[in-house]
């Protein structure tokens, strides 16, 4: 029986895919599996018996990633599952820009008591006035599973759309649009866009990329959005950017105090994947690949191991090892456990997976075994 921990509510529609062998419980203390979306998972003490941390969602930034690996703690996330939410508020958030929508709805708001409204709006909608989408260019940063899907909707919807992924590989090209134009040097999408939207992680090479410099490449009245991290963006750089014009206005799902103060800034409150649908798709994802990994060992969408996929069991055993990259437990694998019937080992920056069938069950000797080799952090048995 393993304890499943919910450290925020997941949808039922995945939780209803848990069989019989899992129980949930409130006592995270407890728990083999947590699933979370946003709780902060950084000052939790990790518990011995979690074997798996699945993200209802793609950011991750919320759990202790070296932490859990050094503890041989595989964490998911689940790509795509959100994608479609964030593409549409993406472009939302661009008709909001171009349009004084707010303004308008808000002046509404403000002369709903006038009884002849319907004469008075006719004189105030020119406030409102804006511009359209049709025939501008949209800059798209990062091109994943979301990136994709806002490149495609963009082009669909008569934009020219010019995309950027150092990382881009051939299979991801090919979801692309024909008419969507990639460029390997982001000063050559700069130079020509109307909109840029970002869609990559938050790392060091990423953080505050979206900063003075960038907005000096860019034509005067550029509108960025912003529905990926808040840090990609230099604050002090926007602020600047929108005061002198450069920046129209600058749409972004994070709220703080900082930019909830500035003038040409549109917030909403972390909505991107704030539909029913995505947090479905997130919670069927996420139970789906603690599933597998649970039992059959397999890693699919780890953040923090190499994804390693054996199938279901072979032999009579098989037996998962968490350990550091460069460790020969798989090498010393078979004097340890006897004939192995298949294997595969994958690493990961400084971790490796190692995953076995093998023709005999997997004792507690040959388990201690493993263990005391060089490196390893985790040995678990499968079956």
């Amino acid at each position: 029986m393993y304890k499943v921990n919910c450290l925020n509510p997941i949808a039922a529609v995945g939780l209803n895919n848990l069989t019989s062998d899992y129980v949930k419980t409130d006592d995270f203390s407890e728990a083999n599996v947590a699933l979370v979306r946003s709780a902060a998972m950084h000052d939790l003490d990790l518990p011995d018996s979690l074997l798996a941390v699945a993200r209802a969602g793609a950011g991750v930034n919320n759990i202790p990633l070296d932490k859990c690996a050094e503890k041989g703690i595989v964490v998911f996330n689940t790509p795509g599952a959100n994608a479609n939410g964030v593409k549409e508020l993406v472009l939302a958030g661009a008709l909001l820009a171009c349009r004084d929508i707010v303004g308008g709805i808000e002046w509404v708001k403000a002369n709903k008591d006038d009884e002849n409204i319907s004469k008075s709006v006719e004189k105030a909608k020119k406030a409102f006035a804006g511009s359209e989408i049709l025939g501008k260019t949209m800059g798209v940063i990062g091109l994943g599973a979301i990136g994709i899907l806002v490149a495609n909707a963009c082009d669909a919807l008569g934009m020219n759309v010019i995309g950027y992924d150092p990382f881009l590989s051939d299979a991801q090209k090919s979801k692309l649009n024909s008419g969507i134009k990639t460029v390997t040097d982001l000063a050559d999408m700069y130079k020509d866009v109307n909109f840029v939207t970002i869609h990559v992680p938050a790392l060091p090479s990423t953080i505050g990329m979206l900063n003075k410099d960038a907005f000096d490449q860019m034509p005067d009245g550029t509108v960025i959005l912003n529905f990926s991290r808040d840090t990609l963006v230099n604050e002090d750089d926007i602020e600047a950017a929108l005061k002198s014009g450069k920046v129209r206005k600058y749409v972004t799902d994070f709220a703080n105090p900082r930019v909830t103060h500035m003038d040409g800034v549109i917030v909403t409150p972390h909505l991107g994947a704030s539909t029913a649908e995505s947090e479905d798709n997130c919670a069927i994802m996420a139970v789906k690949e603690i599933r597998d990994f649970i039992e059959n060992g397999n890693i699919k969408n780890s953040v923090n191991y190499p994804n390693t996929d054996l199938g279901t069991p072979a032999g009579a055993g098989r037996v998962a090892i968490c350990a550091k990259a460069g460790s020969s437990v798989a090498e010393k694998l078979s004097a340890i456990v006897g004939d192995v019937a298949g294997m595969t080992s994958n690493t990961r920056g400084d971790w490796m997976y190692v995953l076995a069938d093998t023709t005999a069950a997997v004792s507690e000797d040959a388990v201690k075994a493993i263990e005391a080799v060089d490196g390893v952090v985790r040995v678990r048995v499968v079956k």
